[in-house]
């Protein structure tokens, strides 16, 4: 049985076009460990997240997400960040789990954060992707999003693509199409591995660190009770559904292979020696 909702077959689902205009972190997010290191202020409009050597923090969104756009701003950890990681990720949950991932690597003063990426489907990862960033994301808040189609998903930073991972079906490499997924984000301490492969530690003196949020947009259908609603989810109602498009036009093609050319610093598709019996096979597909 297949139900057709907005330019897309969905199994089993119930669609239909609603907006639903949402302008507070208090609304879209329940904050989920670290006591008072979570806070919410500015009348819901900024989230903190803050790690000492105690605890970390996070957050998870109240609504689970089957396709979308996702947009957050988020200003890292600043000065020394070594050890530090901050985490902002789409996930469903269990063993066979899906998941789609930001991850901001601190570092030393000066030295530049490592963004890491993956992709999870049916609990299987090794997906990564590491890039530079082309400006410092300690000072202003940048914009991460996330577009999940049936087709692909696309990371972008500021709007500039830096990773596509293509549905890949046809060739037998699982796709997360069938588990809605919930927005996670957490502050928290792993310089057993984070920064140098876990040759800098946290220095707690700079402690508390803290990461911010603004901004959050999810232009995306929601699901509820096996159910998928499909509209807007932010400060404002605008719903463009240029999400669901087949492919990167030439302008963001362009900006792809610019990120991918200068600024990315490791591709699990590269690296022969990790994979001594043949690349995955995602990997001999176009990129685009």
């Amino acid at each position: 049985m297949g139900v057709f909702c907005n330019g897309f077959s969905l199994f089993l689902i119930a669609c239909s076009m609603v907006v639903v205009a949402s302008g507070s972190f208090y609304q879209d997010f329940d904050l989920t460990w670290g006591d008072h290191r979570a806070k919410i202020f500015n009348g819901g409009q900024l989230l903190s997240l803050s790690l000492d050597k105690v605890s970390g923090s996070g957050f998870k969104s109240k609504k689970e997400y089957l396709f979308g756009r996702i947009d957050m701003q988020l200003k890292l950890v600043a000065g020394n960040s070594a050890g530090t990681v901050t985490a902002y990720y789409l996930s469903s949950q269990g063993p066979t789990h899906d998941e789609i991932d930001f991850e901001f690597l601190g570092n030393l003063t000066g030295d530049p954060y490592i963004l890491h990426t993956n992709v999870f489907t049916q609990g299987k990862g090794n997906r990564e992707q590491q890039f530079y960033l082309w400006f410092d994301p300690t000072r202003n808040f940048h914009t991460y999003s996330i577009i999940w189609s049936q087709q692909h998903i696309i990371f972008l930073v500021d709007n500039f693509p830096i990773r596509v991972f293509k549905n890949a079906e046809s060739i037998g490499v699982p796709f997360p199409k069938s588990q809605p997924m919930r927005i996670y984000s957490s502050l928290w301490n792993a310089d057993d591995w984070a920064t140098r492969g876990g040759l800098v530690k946290t220095d707690w003196t700079k402690a508390p660190f803290t990461a911010y949020y603004r901004n959050f947009k999810a232009d995306a259908c929601t699901w509820s009770y096996g159910t998928s609603s499909c509209g807007s989810s932010s400060s404002s109602s605008f719903s463009d559904r240029s999400w669901q498009t087949n492919a990167l036009d030439a302008p963001s093609r362009r900006r792809l292979r610019w990120v991918q050319k200068y600024f990315m610093i490791y591709n699990y598709c590269a690296d022969l020696k990790r994979f001594p019996q043949g690349l995955p096979p995602e990997c001999r597909r176009s990129r685009f």
